[in-house]
């Protein structure tokens, strides 16, 4: 159906994405030719193809893929040799799966607080966690707006820790003159089908030590030693992307700047239309940093119930997310909160996260700023 803006204002016309997919015909192109190569599982050209591609976006070395951004984490803490006696500093506001891999590996997460403008890992929080045990630092670059890097390499280099970047949601944003995940030691991407772009699922691990990245390569291949037939001298995974999967990526990536532009446009009209709003807060980016705007998120400076304006927004068809719970309110990790979270736990609070789908019209965007308003 296709909507005008006083369309929109009626039941029968709305539909809001909050962060679906964009899958067209481009999209529909590549899966066919996966599907008529016969190479739908991990063997087949599109893979390499895309590894190629993503590298030459990012203008990195190399690119491996990986069946998730989580897989995609996981082996760069298990390639930097971090385990058991080992800690690693994350920060509380995150999407879960930014700690789980550190503990798939055996080290003890260090959890932060994060800064209260731009929501990411607190620089000066990151150096009061130091400690003898430290051995890298996840740099969360949370929906897509980019860490305070240049502290973060001080700090790394000063006390010859990794710095990992978890790039899973900023495919796109840039720090200075670099792309996020291509700063670190390591970067790491995510391909699910909420993400910047989607091969349904999958992930991808970048880095300029190109000896690093083959050894990855050959660990999620279950560590398979092909000149030896079916010979495998290592504990390996099955990480692998297929090849149906990186098609999608290929469709996806060659739209990755229309979607960006669409992203921040989004992001602008929000903060225009809510500016005279003045309780509420947008996330703010660093001075040396470009967000992609994966999510558009907003904190309400008095007090709201948040879940009610959900229910009210849902009413009016807008779909809306929380900002991420805290990881210490889990189960397996209340017992690593040891350090006052003050803003993680304010933003998630009293946050929440806005349509951002580039499957929605503009329109639909300044719906959202006219209902939200008028529910305030």
């Amino acid at each position: 159906m296709n909507c005008s803006y006083t369309d929109l204002m009626n039941t029968m016309c709305r539909k809001v994405f909050l962060d679906a997919p964009n899958i067209g015909d481009l999209e529909k192109e590549y899966l066919a030719k996966a599907v008529d190569s016969g190479f739908v599982s991990t063997a087949g050209p599109f893979v390499p193809e895309f590894e190629k591609k993503f590298a030459g976006y990012l203008n990195v070395e190399r690119a491996v893929s990986t069946q998730s951004g989580t897989a995609a984490l996981h082996m760069a803490l298990y390639e930097l040799g971090i385990g058991e006696g080992d800690e690693v500093i994350v920060p509380a506001l995150t999407f879960v799966a930014t700690i789980n891999p550190v503990v798939y590996v055996g080290a003890t997460p260090v959890i932060v607080d994060v800064s209260d403008e731009t929501w990411t890992i607190d620089p000066q929080e990151v150096r009061k966690a130091v400690t003898s045990k430290t051995k890298a630092i996840i740099a969360v670059h949370l929906y897509g707006n980019p860490c305070d890097m240049d502290s973060l390499t001080a700090i790394s280099q000063e006390y010859g820790l990794y710095l990992i970047e978890d790039a899973t949601e900023s495919l796109g944003a840039t720090y200075g003159s670099e792309q996020t995940g291509t700063i670190g030691d390591i970067g790491c991407f995510s391909f699910n089908g909420n993400k910047v772009i989607t091969t349904g699922g999958g992930g991808m691990v970048v880095s300029d030590d190109e000896e690093k990245l083959n050894h990855i390569k050959f660990l999620i291949n279950q560590a398979k030693d092909k000149s030896s037939g079916n010979y495998h001298p290592e504990v390996g995974f099955n990480y692998r992307m297929t090849n149906i999967e990186a098609a999608l990526g290929l469709a996806q990536i060659e739209r990755l700047d229309e979607f960006l532009m669409i992203k921040r446009k989004f992001n602008e009209i929000y903060k225009e239309r809510l500016k005279g709003t003045k309780f509420i807060r947008f996330q703010q980016e660093h001075e040396s940093a470009e967000s992609c705007w994966w999510l558009s998120c907003i904190v309400f400076e008095k007090k709201v119930d948040i879940p009610l304006l959900q229910k009210k927004l849902k009413e009016k068809s807008i779909p809306t997310r929380r900002i991420f719970m805290p990881v210490t309110e889990f189960s397996p990790y209340k017992k690593y909160k040891r350090a006052k979270l003050k803003n993680s736990y304010h933003i998630y609070e009293n946050g929440l996260c806005l349509p951002s789908s580039t499957l929605n019209p503009e329109k639909s965007v300044y719906y959202v700023c006219k209902v939200i308003k008028r529910l305030i």
